[in-house]
């Protein structure tokens, strides 16, 4: 008694509504994070609402897929809908919200009009203190590295269709940036030094040698650790405990047959968990119950648990709050400053230049700058990003 013709018509519309141009018959799991996202949305818009709660929307949009976003709840806004916007992008809650209340602790800190509270005052009201206690990068002179060999070094890295043609130089010690639009390329580069990814073509030197990452464990055998975007699904085992997450790679890496002492491995977690601050600071918790923020520290002891000479780091402060924020970029430049390196993936600008020495621009899958972050500023990187690849300019011309 499914009318599936009347619903892939009431699909449609609802997805034309926000601005997706997609068959609705076509497999979810085909299409993008970002589409996916706007799916979603798609079906909680589509019932008869009054009250739209959206937690984290725009964590995996772009800034013209945000505008779109927020044009539909405007117009939900003026058909008299209630909407709760949670999110730890700032910025868009000035932008679409007309009063903001702040939780701190599981407890109410208060409600204030949005355009009658300053930002540094919702950032102190957030973290409860005065001070952002947010790091100054102790970044080393560019002239240091000028003699220097690189720990790695790509050239040429393409991963057809999303990275093409790629060079990067990474330095011990230092953090790379990576800066670009969704879909320019950022976490495909980052999978292809890891051997997450197959490279189609290119070369990648660590330490002066040639390497063939095949594997994700052939790179890590040379020393470098990659964290995905995506920590539910590709990194965090929520159903295991804290202690199982952290001791997960070092016992992979024993094998099977040297299995590590329990005693061994709650001294390793317990470690870990005082050394990164990870909260609750309860080793059989499921790593699933904790905060964005403290699953992201659990995936970092995983990683640092191994002792790498290279992490790389994709979206590592996405849909977590203000203050574990800080947290993690303040850890990412001790890391930096006790002598390992790190690429620094992130769609926040500020961010990138904050934490990073370099920031390689990346734009339809291709490296078109590689910036000095302490000279740099935002406004100069979107201008590198926004910037029209040289085949639209010249369609433009003709």
């Amino acid at each position: 008694m499914i009318d599936a013709k009347e619903m892939r018509r009431q699909a449609s519309r609802v997805l034309h509504e926000l601005g997706l141009d997609i068959d609705p018959a076509s497999l979810l799991g085909s299409h993008s994070v970002a589409v996916q996202q706007l799916v979603a949305i798609a079906r909680a818009i589509s019932a008869d609402l009054r009250v739209l709660v959206l937690d984290e929307p725009t964590s995996s949009l772009d800034v013209d897929e945000v505008a779109e976003l927020f044009r539909v709840i405007r117009e939900l806004k003026q058909r008299g809908v209630a909407i709760l916007f949670v999110s730890h992008f700032l910025d868009q809650v000035y932008e679409i919200c007309d009063r903001v209340t702040v939780l701190r602790d599981g407890k109410l800190v208060g409600e204030y009009l949005t355009r009658e509270l300053l930002r540094i005052d919702l950032v102190h009201k957030m973290l409860g203190h005065k001070e952002a206690e947010l790091k100054e990068r102790n970044r080393p002179a560019a002239s240091d590295i000028e003699d220097a060999e690189p720990l790695l070094s790509a050239r040429g890295v393409t991963h057809a269709p999303r990275i093409r043609d790629a060079n990067i130089d990474i330095y011990e010690g230092r953090v790379l940036g990576v800066a670009g639009l969704l879909g320019s390329g950022r976490t495909e580069l980052a999978r292809a030094v890891t051997g997450v990814d197959h490279l189609h073509t290119g070369v990648i030197v660590v330490s002066g040698a040639q390497q063939d990452f095949t594997s994700p464990r052939k790179a890590l055998n040379k020393g470098i650790a990659y964290s995905s975007e995506n920590r539910r699904t590709e990194g965090i085992v929520a159903e295991l405990s804290v202690l199982e997450n952290i001791v997960l790679a070092v016992q992979a890496d024993r094998g099977i047959w040297h299995r590590m002492p329990p005693a061994r491995q709650r001294e390793l977690a317990q470690s870990w968990v005082e050394a990164l601050g990870i909260r609750p600071a309860d080793l059989d918790r499921p790593a699933g119950t904790l905060s964005g923020g403290n699953q992201q520290k659990v995936l970092l002891a995983r990683l640092l648990a191994l002792a790498p000479r290279l992490l790389v780091l994709d979206e590592p402060t996405r849909g977590i709050d203000i203050g574990a924020k800080v947290e993690i970029q303040n850890l990412v430049s001790e890391l930096a400053d006790n002598g390992l390196s790190v690429i620094f993936i992130s769609a926040e600008l500020e961010e990138v230049l904050r934490v990073s020495d370099r920031v390689a621009v990346l734009r339809d899958g291709r490296i078109v700058d590689t910036l000095d972050a302490a000279d740099t500023t935002v406004d100069a990187v979107l201008a590198l990003v926004a910037r029209p690849s040289s085949d639209e300019e010249d369609e433009a011309l003709t």
